[in-house]
């Protein structure tokens, strides 16, 4: 299942939270090689202090599964200090968030990345978002079409598989179909998701 969870909502799970960190670590600095800081097992860098909301994939055991990272682009953001040369013109504002660190457990099932993916887009149109932007491989951009929620590249660096890119999400319900097909979970349960983790218990969304 979904969890929304602010950055001073991780202590009450913690078996969730460092699995999370420990997850990131064997992807970012273990698989990709990445150059990023490591400490007793587990990778953080210094946008986990800013309280960014974290989209995460619960297993059965209470361990992660995946997760995804958001914080608002009117703050500080990946983009706006280390890839101001991707960013889109124009792209801050209130209803613009930034997501990073797109992370799956080792062995995660297929549906987790496209059932993030689905939390996420459901969580902004229940919160009026009006788009993601993020900083992401130029592999990635293949991987997301065929997750269901193609990415806009609105910046590159560099050629072939090895660019670095930026993209824009839009929070358009017309992804959900592909999305739910992909993952394997039904609209009113990611809508269910959405409105317990923000207390929406009695907000009816949009279908």
């Amino acid at each position: 299942m979904i969890r929304y969870l602010f950055a001073d909502a991780l202590a009450s799970y913690p078996l969730l939270r460092d699995s999370m960190f420990a997850d990131r670590k064997a992807q970012f600095a273990d698989r990709l090689g990445w150059s990023v800081t490591v400490a007793d097992g587990a990778e953080r860098d210094a946008y986990d202090a800013q309280d960014p909301l974290y989209v995460i994939w619960q297993r059965r055991d209470g361990r992660h599964g995946g997760s995804l990272r958001f914080l608002p682009s009117t703050g500080r953001t990946m983009l706006t200090e280390h890839f101001v040369d991707l960013a889109p013109p124009g792209w801050r504002g209130p209803g613009v968030w930034e997501c990073t660190r797109f992370c799956l457990a080792p062995g995660a099932p297929a549906r987790v990345a496209p059932a993030l993916l689905l939390g996420a887009l459901e969580m902004g149109l229940a919160l009026d978002w009006t788009a993601s932007v993020g900083v992401f491989d130029a592999r990635m951009e293949r991987v997301y079409r065929r997750l269901g929620w193609p990415v806009t590249v609105t910046g590159r660096r560099g050629r072939g598989r090895a660019a670095l890119c930026a993209g824009q999400w839009r929070f358009d319900p017309g992804r959900r179909a592909a999305l739910i097909a992909r993952a394997g979970v039904s609209g009113e349960v990611a809508r269910h998701w959405v409105r317990r983790g923000f207390g929406l218990e009695k907000l009816v969304l949009a279908a």
